[in-house]
């Protein structure tokens, strides 16, 4: 007893300092963000035209978690661990427990390695297979740092905090004497296992990880373990499966929905506290990460320390001139953009080699990366860590040559540490080559070579390749200067698209030309430069389109530009047309000058082709701006701005693919955008605040204007650099983090 007090005394003064230390009232920014935003299927103009099926949900789960936390904790509507069935959607009634989850934020993939706890008033609840409470959203509080709902059913309150690795837990019972917890590894494959340690009050297990896209089924080499540990001794414990209770038993694995539970005599305190320690690497390693994250740190300073850090990361851009809902908008869009990748490692820096190694690797003094959505977010959200978190990326991209250097190969799509082909291009060059070229990392020879060797061969074993080594068709590739449509690319899991390829390719062959330069390797960056005008193999002048192309270089006649084809990644021959980001002064040129090219955008705008809910032409609203007419931009940007972002919990357009969706929004709010990453220049378009304020890493800061923007004014009739005007809408990398002023001088737009 005497123990548990000064416990208690040292988390209040613990809790007192945090708040006196990091009181933020009056500028708090995390208090607008809203998690259950892109939790509803999505009710944006351009999702309800193009999207269908999971394309229709923006897959994001209210997460309680740090930025790039190794574990997001959240409310579970879905106990399974199935692809493209996200843990939480807002239109469920049923809370069936609390997850910590590896979600991938905004994905279309599987939960993985996952743990799930539910407090319940007894264990004849357990008979039920799948047992859960009613619960109301108008019960809910869902914020970055801190999550409470009330369990009608059983009228407990449940409310969740979390460290890095860590969950902790808060159980608050109705008048009864007595309850349980139940902990439940989420394995589909039968395979989780459970240890109940009552002499220290403990529930400990794993969940082994199984792969997908290739290797489909296969393990993955790793499990997600788990240590739960609670602050009260076991009345009694026992396991369950299926609906049967084994009382007393305290092992129980390789079953159909297992789980293990502890009861609590709750005569005096009706609250339990649980402190969920996780890791890649073992039970005792995630014992470690639970001890050095939360050890004497009570429930609510806890709480207050997430918060804090989310407020400090969120703080990084400061926004006036704006409504709360704009803002609510705006930074729940910034706190998408920092789930993943998530952090891998323990806090001593272990963790699994990557592609099923045997060995425990350490990264030291760096956090190891994974689960990078790559063919998503190389596009702005990479570039946007380059701006506001260059720190953060540099191991990231450290943490993708590790990969490299584990497996042999750069690794296209890394997702559940492992080697995929799951989208299309190869775009982890485009990262590092982003990175690079912005002064963020150096790179090595080494590193250089894993990059060319992805771009020029492929595995002497087939296998090798089959499991997701070298980009895809590549031998039809180097041998036509196009993929032609007899390649139907089979060893991947998105088969033809051979366009889309194509396009992708030659945009990341001109990212490795850049690397080559800054690196003095000329003819590398003469031959790579080359290769980038490959898009115009693919392109047919007679019908200003791209489309599909036969080894013999006809043309196919399955072409209709505004409907998907099967040479097309998720979208239509024009949507994929304007996918030459390295290259749009000749892109402009195939379509007969900027007359011309201007005039096939406004078509394509006014046909209703663009769909912002995906990622193939979300650099197109920015295109005018390279054909003399910025203006369009702005009217276009604006627009979209206002449609296909809303405060519901519908309101996200599409997939947010790790935070893809909403790190645009991010960028064309501040004003400007990155249209082809691995160059230092921005697009610049008119933001959508009043003023907005930037704070590098660099100690400088950016100070965007736009004066009565919000009061009618529209037109932009010159933009400022620190005083001095800024021509053709371009903005360069170091303009913006050197700092200072852009300032749009605004009109109205009768004038």
């Amino acid at each position: 007893m005497r123990k548990r007090f000064f416990n208690i005394i040292r988390c209040m003064l613990l809790t007192a300092i945090i708040n006196h230390a990091q009181s933020f009232p009056h500028n708090s920014v995390v208090k607008y963000v809203n998690p259950l935003i892109g939790t509803a299927p999505s009710q944006t103009i351009g999702a309800l035209k193009h999207g269908s099926g999971k394309e229709n949900n923006a897959q994001v789960i209210p997460s309680i978690t740090m930025p790039f936390g190794m574990t997001n904790w959240t409310p579970q509507t879905k106990n399974v661990e199935t692809k493209c069935v996200a843990p939480y959607y807002y239109v469920d009634t049923l809370i069936s427990g609390f997850r910590g989850s590896h979600w991938l934020s905004g994905s279309c993939t599987q939960d993985y390695g996952s743990v799930t706890l539910m407090p319940l008033p007894d264990t004849k609840k357990l008979l039920q297979v799948n047992c859960g409470s009613h619960f109301s959203h108008k019960d809910e509080i869902s914020t970055p740092y801190y999550y409470k709902v009330l369990l009608k059913d059983f009228n407990i309150v449940s409310e969740i905090t979390s460290t890095t690795r860590c969950g902790v837990l808060k159980f608050t019972f109705d008048n009864t004497h007595s309850g349980i917890v139940t902990v439940q590894p989420n394995s589909d494959y039968n395979e989780g296992y459970l240890k109940i340690i009552p002499e220290r009050n403990e529930i400990v297990g794993y969940n082994p990880v199984h792969r997908i896209y290739q290797g489909w089924g296969e393990k993955a080499g790793f499990s997600g373990y788990f240590v739960a540990k609670f602050d009260k001794k076991f009345d009694s414990y026992g396991t369950y499966q299926n609906g049967q209770v084994h009382t007393g038993e305290n092992e129980i694995f390789s079953k159909e929905k297992i789980g293990a539970f502890a009861s609590f005599r709750l005569n005096g305190n009706k609250i339990i506290i649980v402190k969920v320690g996780t890791s890649f690497t073992s039970i005792e390693e995630a014992r470690k990460n639970l001890e050095a994250e939360t050890n004497n740190l009570c429930f609510d300073s806890a709480k207050d320390k997430l918060e804090a850090d989310w407020n400090k990361m969120l703080s990084k851009i400061k926004i006036d001139g704006a409504s709360d809902e704009q803002k609510t908008i705006f930074y729940t869009a910034l706190y998408h953009s920092f789930q993943q990748p998530r952090i891998f490692n323990d806090c001593d820096g272990s963790y699994p080699s990557f592609a099923g190694g045997d060995s425990i690797c350490n990264s030291g003094s760096k956090n190891y990366y994974c689960d990078f959505s790559v063919w998503d977010t190389y596009r702005a959200l990479f570039p946007l860590y380059n701006i506001l978190i260059p720190d953060f990326s540099s191991d990231m991209i450290n943490s993708l040559s590790l990969k490299a250097e584990q497996g042999g190969w750069l690794p296209i799509f890394p997702c559940w540490n492992s080697y995929t082909s799951a989208m299309i291009g190869d775009h982890v060059i485009s990262i590092i080559a982003d990175a690079y070229i912005k002064g963020i990392v150096n790179l090595t020879d080494k590193q250089y070579f894993y990059m060319q060797q992805n771009a020029t061969q492929l595995p002497k074993n087939y296998k090798d390749y089959v499991n997701g080594k070298g980009r895809r068709a590549l031998k039809s590739y180097l041998k036509y200067g196009y993929i032609p449509l007899e390649d139907s690319v089979k060893e991947s899991f998105h088969k033809g698209e051979q366009v889309s390829r194509t396009l992708e390719y030659a945009y990341d062959d001109f990212a490795l030309s850049q690397v080559a330069k800054k690196m003095g390797k000329k003819n590398d960056y003469k031959y790579f430069l080359a290769r980038s005008e490959s898009y115009k193999n693919v392109y047919d002048t007679t019908v200003e389109c791209v489309r599909g192309r036969f080894a013999d270089e006809t043309f196919t006649n399955n072409f209709i530009k505004t409907e998907r084809m099967p040479y097309i990644t998720e979208g239509t021959p024009w949507q994929y047309t304007w996918y030459v980001p390295q290259d749009i002064d000749g892109l402009i040129n195939l379509m007969g000058g900027k007359e011309k090219f201007s005039h096939n955008l406004d078509e394509f705008f006014a046909a209703g082709q663009y769909w912002h809910g995906n990622e193939p032409d979300q650099q197109v609203p920015f295109l005018y701006t390279y054909s003399g007419e910025p203006w369009k931009t702005n009217v276009i940007v604006s627009k979209i701005l206002k449609e296909e972002y809303s405060s519901k919990p519908g309101g996200l357009s599409g997939n947010d693919d790790a935070g893809q969706i909403s790190a645009w929004y991010v960028f064309a709010s501040m004003g400007f955008y990155p249209v082809c990453p691995a160059k230092d220049e921005y697009a610049v378009a008119v933001p959508a605040f009043e003023k907005i304020k930037i704070n590098f890493e660099n100690g400088h800061a950016l100070v965007i204007t736009a004066k009565g923007i919000n009061s009618g004014k529209k037109k932009v009739r010159e933009i400022k650099l620190n005083g001095t005007p800024l021509k053709n809408y371009k903005i360069k990398y170091e303009q913006i983090i050197n700092g200072g002023t852009l300032d749009f001088v605004m009109e109205r737009m009768d004038r």
